[in-house]
This record gives structure tokens, C-alpha cells and sequence, in this order.
């Protein structure tokens, strides 16, 4: 007898995309529909939490419609309702918490808690196709070390399973997106400074500045963004940080600092998986979060891995930034573990 498969429709309203999406035991993608707010919040240089709030709060309902029915599916017809809850701003996850609880009430469906960190890792297990022949996408062997960098996160974790995640290294101050969007700000590039500096880096020289890397202590696992950053505000303008502009640079200086910003961001995070590889039982290298999608990290981490003889995954592009794709896939091994919330499940901004 064939067995039917299981489909859980995953919620994500952690920052500022508004997602909802329908996958089939935990790899083929039914259906994800992302919303982005990023014409809310760009003249603002950032994502602005009551806005976001509000968005989410007009537009989620309508997502979760248009992700049904993208996958063919009714709300009677799901396995689960996994919703990300933990880390992000803590309006916006109340909005999709408390939408989740309701249609996991209203359906007699499991109710499913996700770790938002912990999903950009599973996005590599994600398929937006049926199979040509029949078997899904290679998966990670693991254990494996896995790093998620984003706007809100840089972050290194021992994947022992996708369920059994053991976080290794974080952030002192800036993640590494939003140093990015900083440094983007200091070039006065517009917002979001992540793909805009990643264009702009490959009409310059990466060789040009050197800027100092900020290691930590011998060993550490942990990333410190602030001193590149500060670095960037120096040179651009001037040792008080208010002498000049960017307006004083040509494009070309310009693009020599944001190429020059990206390599010294990218040997970083490269230096800290290096060190993790080598402190941890490794047999792959996973990647994921919104910054996963910038092309010179990209190739950093694939030299990595050759040198390490490591296989490296890396979400496809549409699953690197927040989606709700990630979600509903990670749902999966926790709904399998019988690791199931019920209604008194919290929102948690950090963890």
C-alpha cells in the first residue's frame, strides 16, 4: 500500500517577507509564496519593526490563501501547521504565531514550533521540482557544520541531525548582513546593502584596501562585525568619521571599497568555518541565510571545501532569504520526532 504523502504548510513573518508555503515530507516545495517589504521600509535605511508588524498583519492571510491553493490543497488536508516563532522581531512573530494557532485549531491539525536560524540550514534539503528520476537531491552527510548568515544573524552550528542542532559560534555585535547594509549606507548605495554591494564589488578591486580582520581570540568560533564597519565609516569619511562623504569618491573608489569590504567579510566567515571544520566531527559544509546568496562568499566557501575535501551545499537562490519554505521542510524530522507544540507556544525574540 502506498503511503500518502505528508504536507505541512509552513508560516514565516519573523522580520520583513511575509511567506507561506506547502512541502511534501520535507523536500519537494508544493508551493511558497514570499511577500517582501523592502518598499515599506527603504527610506527609512532599515526594516522598521511596527510597520513590519502591520504588513504582516494586512497580507498574511491572503499568502496563506494563495500557498493553498498554488499547492492544490485545503486546510483539512495537511498534516501540520509549522510556524517559525523563534528568533526574530517580536510583533512579527506574533502575528504568524497567532495565525498559526488558529488554523492549527480550526483544522485538528499539530501545531509545530521552528527555530527561523535553524530552517535557513534545512533550505538545502528543499526541492522546487519533482525529480526527474524519481529520488530527491543529494542531502548533507552529517554531522556537518553549518553557518547561516543573514541581516539579523551569523551563526555556526554542529548539525548532528536537522532535528539535533548545536550552536558553536555567534555574533558579538553586527551580523554580517548588517554590516553590509552599513557599509552600503557609508557608500550611500541605497537599501538593502547586501546585492547592491555585490554588484557594485565587481567593478573594483578586492585587493585595493585592506581592511582589519576582527578574529576574536585564538580558537573562537564567534564573529565581531563592528571594526570592519567602523573601518569602512573611517575611510570613506575621514579619521572623525564626519570630514567628508562618499560623494567625494568615484565610482570606481567606491566600488574599491565595497569589493575590498566583501573580501575582508568573506575571509572572516571563511577563517571561522575553517576553524569549526577542524574542532568538530565534519562531513559536509551547509550554508544558508540571505547573505548565502552573495557571489564572492559563495566561492570562498566552495575553495573551502575543496581544500577541505568537504562537500558544500548552498540553498538555491530562491530559498536563501526568509521563506516559508524552509519552514514547513523543517517541520518535517520535528513532526516525525513527535516534537509538537500546542497552544500555549511562545514567540521568543532571541535565543
Amino acid at each position: 500500500m502506498t503511503r500518502r504523502p505528508a504536507l505541512i504548510l509552513g508560516i514565516e513573518t519573523t522580520c520583513d517577507e511575509t511567506a507561506a508555503a506547502v512541502v511534501e515530507d520535507g523536500r519537494l516545495v508544493r508551493s511558497s509564496v514570499v511577500r517582501t517589504q523592502i518598499d515599506l521600509h527603504q527610506k527609512f535605511g532599515g526594516v522598521v519593526p511596527e510597520i513590519a508588524s502591520r504588513a504582516h498583519l494586512e497580507c498574511l492571510d491572503a499568502i496563506i490563501a494563495e500557498a493553498l491553493e498554488r499547492a492544490g490543497v485545503k486546510g483539512p488536508d495537511l498534516d501540520a501547521v509549522a510556524v517559525a516563532h523563534a528568533p526574530g522581531l517580536i510583533g512579527c512573530l506574533l502575528v504568524g504565531l497567532s495565525t498559526a494557532k488558529a488554523l492549527a485549531f480550526a483544522w485538528n491539525k499539530p501545531l509545530i514550533g521552528v527555530n527561523h536560524v535553524q530552517a535557513h540550514l534545512y533550505s538545502v534539503m528543499l526541492d522546487d521540482a519533482p525529480p526527474h528520476d524519481g529520488a530527491p537531491s543529494p542531502a548533507p552527510a552529517l554531522p556537518a557544520v553549518g553557518l547561516v548568515i543573514s541581516g539579523g544573524h551569523s551563526s555556526l552550528y554542529h548539525v548532528r541531525a536537522f532535528d539535533d542542532l548545536k550552536r558553536i559560534g555567534s555574533t558579538h555585535d553586527d551580523a554580517v548582513g548588517e554590516a553590509f547594509d552599513k557599509v552600503a549606507a557609508i557608500l550611500q548605495l541605497g537599501y538593502p546593502g547586501g546585492p547592491l554591494i555585490d554588484a557594485l564589488a565587481k567593478q573594483g578591486d578586492e585587493n585595493a584596501i585592506r581592511f582589519p580582520l576582527s578574529l576574536l581570540e585564538k580558537g573562537s568560533l564567534d564573529f565581531s562585525f563592528s571594526g570592519i564597519k567602523t573601518s569602512v565609516l573611517y575611510h570613506v569619511n575621514g579619521k572623525q568619521g564626519r570630514e567628508r562623504d562618499a560623494t567625494s569618491l568615484s565610482i570606481r573608489q567606491k566600488a574599491d571599497v565595497g569589493a575590498s569590504f566583501q573580501r575582508a567579510a568573506a575571509e572572516m566567515l571563511i577563517e571561522k568555518l575553517r576553524r569549526a571544520a577542524g574542532q568538530y566531527e565534519t562531513h559536509s559544509l551547509i550554508i544558508g541565510g540571505g547573505v548565502s546568496a552573495n557571489s564572492a562568499i559563495r566561492g570562498r566557501v566552495m575553495e573551502l571545501g575543496r581544500e577541505l575535501g568537504l562537500p558544500v551545499f548552498i540553498p538555491p537562490m530562491p530559498f536563501c532569504t526568509d521563506n516559508a519554505a524552509m519552514i514547513a521542510g523543517l517541520a518535517y524530522p520535528l513532526l516525525l520526532a513527535g516534537k509538537v507544540a500546542d497552544l500555549s507556544l511562545d514567540a521568543v525574540a532571541t535565543v
